[in-house]
């Protein structure tokens, strides 16, 4: 369950989906932190500095946070940083979703809108699995991953830290996914690929 109220750090794009999610299930981003103010501010928010400053607010209060960080590698960075400082980061299950009662999700991970995780899956900590994602039985998904909206992972498919999964991408069942990974769109996935690799096309091949 969320806290009753957050500090979302990042605030555009992602931040505005995580944002959106938020407010959604009812729950209070107390404000948000970023490099510099935000120009647009749809959802009103506070403005709370940024949070690799010494003197950053949320650090002094007793209060969890969210990640609004779409980029992997930056996203884990800011993950650290939070567990550093001792606070709590939230694991954001949209309402609509459904989790199988089987399925282990990790501390800080983000799952948006529609999204089906089906029995005995693995997710690591601050991973997105965005929009309408498919992620089927016995997947294993490493820290930090990003499933794009419509993306399908289907049975035992393992996807090491960092990588990230196009738009209604589709990884064939037994699949393995190494590090650092980068599948285009609407690719379709019928290998193994190693880690820090980028692979697009029906079927998939490196670039």
């Amino acid at each position: 369950m969320l806290d009753k109220s957050i500090i979302l750090v990042g605030y555009s794009g992602h931040g505005y989906v995580v944002a959106d999610t938020i407010l959604d299930n009812n729950y209070e981003i107390l404000g948000y932190s970023d490099k510099e103010e935000a120009i647009s501010n749809p959802y009103n928010l506070v403005y709370l500095g940024f949070e690799k400053d010494n003197d950053f607010i949320g650090w002094s209060k007793e209060i969890s946070f969210a990640l609004g960080i779409g980029d992997n590698y930056l996203r884990q960075k800011i993950a650290d940083l939070i567990e550093r400082k001792g606070k709590k980061i939230q694991t954001i299950i949209h309402k609509t979703a459904h989790v199988s009662k089987t399925a282990i999700i990790g501390q800080g991970t983000f799952i948006n809108k529609s999204v089906a995780i089906n029995a005995f899956v693995e997710v690591g900590k601050n991973s997105i699995l965005n929009t309408s994602c498919i992620i089927e039985h016995e997947c294993i998904l490493q820290d930090a991953v990003h499933i794009a909206p419509g993306a399908v992972l289907a049975g035992n498919v393992k996807i090491g830290e960092r990588s990230f999964v196009g738009a209604n991408a589709v990884i064939k069942q037994g699949v393995i996914i190494g590090k650092d990974v980068i599948i285009g769109a609407g690719s379709v996935v019928i290998n193994n690929i190693p880690d820090n690799e980028v692979w697009f096309g029906n079927p998939a091949k490196k670039k």
